[in-house]
């Protein structure tokens, strides 16, 4: 296929924005990583998004929907005016949505569920642009577990790299690619990322994160919690494996102080992801950290301390962290028009490589 240019939208489990991106590629080669930029939600919007976190009966999915939509509509008119350029020279938009409710059969084949709001045709209206939207729905028919969905996008930014290399994602869950090669790929969610401390600082001081771990840096962890939830069953489990946002919550430190509880929870997404390291066929040279989570000092220092070998940010690589998500799904939305696979046995557990994507035009 030819090279296309594509826009890729994200809005992720933290609900903190839509992150907006450039990127040309054939599908397999990124050819360019282009302009980004993110849209931050207001506390109104996101408190009615955390009002249909789960799909609760009787809540204005509907309406979320909708505004959900227009918001990322008027992203893609911000960023093609920020880029100097015209919706015809756009060739697809990837349109992630928001992910408000994913429940996997873990290998049993029409029995999962995975639910993105955000309606694929009303974005094409608006934009004037082919949208790609529903990445996940054909993986979790088919019985694989829905995510994680960036590894194929993981593999070509690190093709240039030595293998093996992990790709850390630390967003409101985390989750890992190992990547031995091109499609020789090991992805899951390794656990909690920034969403149980996101939410105990919120519950207790109305702030959105802890800012540089400046709590966490304070307080002492409680390893006995901690050990408990790691002895529980989902860290037993082979991967693939995938979490909802709210499979964990900030209650198991209830009890504490602001400040232990915030580094019970930070020590917490360290454990987990050392102990997804368990899992890979062999150890990677490095670690490349994206998502929220690069940018808090007590994670970074101690994934360090637990991993024994470098842990860089995207940024150290010269690749803007806050823009990778959105890169991924432009990429996906090229891979999905070309009719390739976006998830793998070794990504999802689904049986065999498979596309994925609803096409929708303008």
């Amino acid at each position: 296929m030819s090279v296309k240019t594509a826009i890729g939208l994200m809005s992720g489990t933290s609900m903190d924005g839509i992150d907006a991106a450039i990127l040309t590629s054939d599908g397999h080669r990124i050819e360019t990583l282009g302009p980004a930029f993110t849209v931050p939600y207001d506390a109104d919007f996101r408190a009615r998004l955390r009002g249909v976190m789960g799909a609760p009966e009787g809540a204005d999915i509907a309406g979320v929907e909708r505004e959900l939509t227009e918001r990322h509509a008027e992203a893609v008119a911000r960023l093609l005016a920020e880029a100097g350029m015209q919706a015809a020279e756009i060739d697809v938009v990837g349109f992630h949505g928001q992910t408000i409710l994913h429940q996997p059969a873990q290998g049993q084949p029409g029995k999962g569920r995975t639910l993105q709001i955000g309606d694929g045709a009303l974005l094409a209206r608006l934009t004037g642009i082919q949208v790609v939207n529903d990445f996940r729905s054909a993986d979790v028919a088919a019985g694989g577990e829905g995510a994680p969905f960036a590894p194929a996008y993981h593999a070509a930014l690190t093709a240039q790299l030595g293998r093996p290399v992990a790709m850390l994602n630390l967003g409101g869950v985390g989750n890992v690619t190992w990547i031995g090669g091109e499609t020789d790929l090991l992805a899951f969610d390794t656990g909690p990322g920034n969403a149980l401390i996101d939410d105990w600082v919120h519950r207790h001081t109305g702030a959105t994160h802890d800012a540089d771990g400046r709590l966490a840096a304070r307080g002492k962890a409680d390893r006995v919690r901690i050990d408990t939830v790691l002895e529980g069953p989902y860290f037993q489990r082979r991967p693939p494996k995938s979490l909802d946002r709210d499979d964990f919550s900030a209650s198991l430190a209830d009890g504490l102080s602001l400040e232990d509880g915030a580094a019970t929870l930070t020590a917490l997404t360290i454990a987990s992801v050392a102990k997804a390291a368990d899992w890979f066929p062999t150890p990677p040279q490095r670690w490349i950290v994206t998502g929220g989570g690069r940018r808090n000092p007590v994670i970074m220092d101690g994934l360090r301390a637990a991993l024994g070998v470098p842990v860089q940010a995207t940024e150290d690589l010269g690749w803007d962290g806050d823009a990778l998500e959105a890169h991924a799904f432009a990429y996906l939305a090229v891979r999905s028009l070309a009719g390739l696979p976006l998830s793998f046995p070794g990504t999802t557990g689904v049986p065999h490589p498979l596309p994925g994507g609803v096409l929708h035009k303008p």
